[in-house]
C-alpha cells in the first residue's frame, strides 16, 4: 500500500464549510454504524436506512459501515472491549475529563479531540469509476484538484498541495494516478483547522526472484519486543548460520517512535535475506485456531492475534521482502518453541529462540519434525501447570 499525503487548499471559505459539514455527517454516520454493528444489525439493513438519516449517498454510507466494521475488528484483535472504543481518542478524552486544564489550554485540547472525532471522511477506490467516484483527482492547466461529491449532484473543487516524498514530486505521482484510472482510496482528516487528504493505492510488487530453492531464513520473535531471532538453512534444511537482533527501542517510547523502529528492524531482517539470497519464513499472520490450554500452540497463537505491535513487525517484514522480490512463506507456529527447545537447542548449543527460528525455517521448506520418544514420555508425565511453567522457560 502506497500512501500520499497532501494538504487541500480551498478556493473560498464557503466550499471549505461545505466539506467540513460533509465530514461531520460522515463521521456521525460511521459512529452510528459502529454502535448498530455492536448490537448485531446487518450491513444491508444499515446501508438501506442510513442515507436518509445522514443525508449521504449510498457509497459514502457503505464506506462508513466498512470503516466501522474495521474499527470493531481491530478492537477485538487487540483484545480490547469494542464497547469501550472512544472515537476521537481515549487519551484525549481522559484528559478532558480530568479538568486539569482551563482557559485556552482546555479549549485547544477540546478542539483537537473534536477534530479527530468529527473531521473524517473516507472514500474507497473503484476501477470502474475512474479510480474513485466520490473523491476524484482531476488535472487541468491550473493544477491538480480533488473533486469532492458533496451531495445533490454538487461538487467542491479543492487544489491539492502535495509537496515532495523521498525525492519524488507528490503532485506528479497524483497526476499519474489520475491518468491511469487505477483504483485509489481517499481519506480526509481535519487537523489544526486544515484539511489533509491521504491517497492510497495498492502497491505493485516486482517478480519474485529470491525463492526457497537455495534455502530460507526462519524468523522467530518469541522474545518480542526484546529481540528477534533468525536461522539460515540450505535447501535441505541444514542449519548454516543464525543470530539475534536486540530491539531495545520497542520496549518503550511513543507510538510514532516505535513504529519508526519497527520499520528499521524489518529492513535489517530483509537485508540479511537479500544478502544471503534466501527466502523468508515467518509465522502465519492470520490464525484461525484458538489453541488449547496446556499445549504449546495456544500461547503463540493468542500472542499473534492480540499483539498488534508484534503482528505489525511481521507485516512490515513481509511488505519489504516483496518489494525486494524475496519470497515470503507463512507457516503455522504451533509447537515451534517446544520443538526447538527440546530437539535443536541442545543439539546445536543454541538458544531456544534461535532453535524456534530454525524449526520455522524447516517448516517453510515443508520438512516435518518429530520429537524423540523419550521426550514424548517426559511431556505426557507433566501436569498442566508444569507444562505452563515449561513454556515460560
Amino acid at each position: 500500500m502506497i500512501v500520499i499525503q497532501a494538504k487541500l487548499i480551498f478556493l473560498n471559505q464557503e466550499d471549505k464549510q461545505t466539506v467540513l459539514d460533509l465530514m461531520r455527517r460522515w463521521s456521525s454516520c460511521m459512529r452510528f454504524a459502529y454502535n448498530r454493528l455492536l448490537e448485531g444489525e446487518k450491513r444491508a439493513d444499515l446501508k438501506r436506512k442510513l442515507p436518509q438519516v445522514f443525508n449521504l449517498n449510498s457509497r459514502y454510507v457503505d464506506d462508513a459501515i466498512m470503516k466501522a466494521r474495521s474499527t470493531l475488528e481491530s478492537a477485538k484483535e487487540l483484545g480490547k472491549s469494542p464497547r469501550k472504543v472512544i472515537f476521537g481518542g481515549k487519551k484525549l478524552f481522559r484528559k478532558l475529563q480530568k479538568h486539569h486544564l482551563n482557559g485556552k489550554a482546555y479549549e485547544k485540547l477540546k478542539i483537537r479531540w473534536q477534530e479527530k472525532r468529527k473531521g473524517n471522511l473516507y472514500s474507497r477506490g473503484d476501477k470502474s469509476k475512474k479510480g474513485n467516484l466520490n473523491t476524484r483527482i482531476e488535472v487541468n492547466e491550473n493544477g491538480t484538484f480533488l473533486r469532492i461529491n458533496v451531495g445533490e449532484r454538487k461538487y467542491v473543487y479543492t487544489k491539492i498541495q502535495a509537496g515532495w516524498k523521498k525525492n519524488k514530486n507528490r503532485g506528479e505521482m497524483l497526476q499519474e494516478i489520475s491518468k491511469s484510472n487505477i483504483p485509489y482510496s481517499v481519506e480526509l482528516k481535519l487537523k489544526n483547522g486544515s484539511i489533509y487528504a491521504y491517497f492510497a493505492i495498492e502497491e505493485k510488487y516486482p517478480e519474485i526472484k529470491i525463492t526457497k530453492d537455495k534455502g530460507v531464513i526462519g524468523i522467530d520473535a518469541n522474545a518480542y519486543p526484546d529481540n528477534i531471532s533468525w536461522a539460515e538453512t540450505d535447501e535441505k534444511g541444514n542449519l548454516i548460520s543464525y543470530g539475534s537482533m536486540p530491539m531495545p527501542e520497542l520496549a518503550s517510547g511513543n507510538k510514532n517512535k516505535r513504529e519508526y523502529f519497527r520499520w528499521q528492524y524489518a529492513h535489517e531482517i530483509v537485508k540479511i535475506a537479500k544478502e544471503k539470497g534466501k527466502a523468508i519464513v515467518i509465522e502465519e499472520l492470520e490464525i484461525k485456531d484458538k489453541g488449547k490450554r496446556g499445549d504449546f500452540s495456544g500461547r503463540k497463537s493468542r500472542r499473534i492475534r492480540h499483539n498488534f505491535s508484534y503482528k505489525s513487525l511481521l507485516k512490515k517484514i513481509k511488505v519489504l521482502a516483496k518489494r525486494e522480490g524475496i519470497e515470503v512463506i507463512e507457516v503455522n507456529p504451533s509447537y515451534t518453541s517446544i520443538m526447538g527447545m527440546l530437539k535443536y537447542a541442545p543439539q546445536y548449543m543454541i538458544t531456544k529462540d534461535v532453535a524456534a527460528a530454525y524449526v520455522i525455517a524447516r517448516r517453510g521448506l515443508g520438512l516435518q519434525e518429530k520429537i524423540p520418544d523419550n521426550y514424548i514420555k517426559f511431556l505426557n508425565a507433566l501436569t498442566v501447570d508444569e507444562l505452563e511453567e515449561l513454556k515460560e522457560l
